[in-house]
């Protein structure tokens, strides 16, 4: 198996999803990592809000960036996604997703991610399950 590279702010903002998003990895924390992304038009969905989708990447995204995952140069992948929405975001706002590393096995690792905008108000949580290897 070939090894890994640690995870940086750099090489985090360079995977081509989140390039091509919009999205920014703010912050590696021991226990937690901050996306960010302002809501324009590339996300929007069928009435004009930011669509469902973009949410979900960042709550998946920002759950692999705490320090004892990819910056530590863990290979891991998602096996489990859940999305609790919460109130619409809109062109303009600005979300910042934070993950919390919440258990570390061997195997497994159970994240749980908030969302919000800029007035600090709920958009979203969910809970991310990841197989680390």
């Amino acid at each position: 198996m070939q090894k890994l590279e640690p995870a940086t702010l750099k090489s985090g903002n360079e995977i081509p999803m989140i390039r091509a998003l919009n999205i920014h990895l703010r912050e590696i924390g021991d226990a937690h990592a901050i996306m960010e992304v302002t809501v324009c038009e590339l996300h929007s969905n069928y009435f004009g809000g930011a669509h469902g989708g973009l949410i979900a990447t960042l709550v998946d995204t920002v759950s692999f960036f705490p320090r004892p995952l990819l910056p530590s140069g863990k290979s891991s992948t998602t096996t489990n996604l859940n999305v609790t929405y919460v109130r619409p975001a809109t062109m303009g706002d600005v979300l910042t997703a934070r993950s919390e590393l919440i258990h570390m096995g061997r195997r497994m690792a159970s994240i749980t991610v908030t969302v919000k905008n800029q007035n600090d108000k709920l958009v979203a949580h969910g809970t991310v399950t990841l197989m680390v290897s």
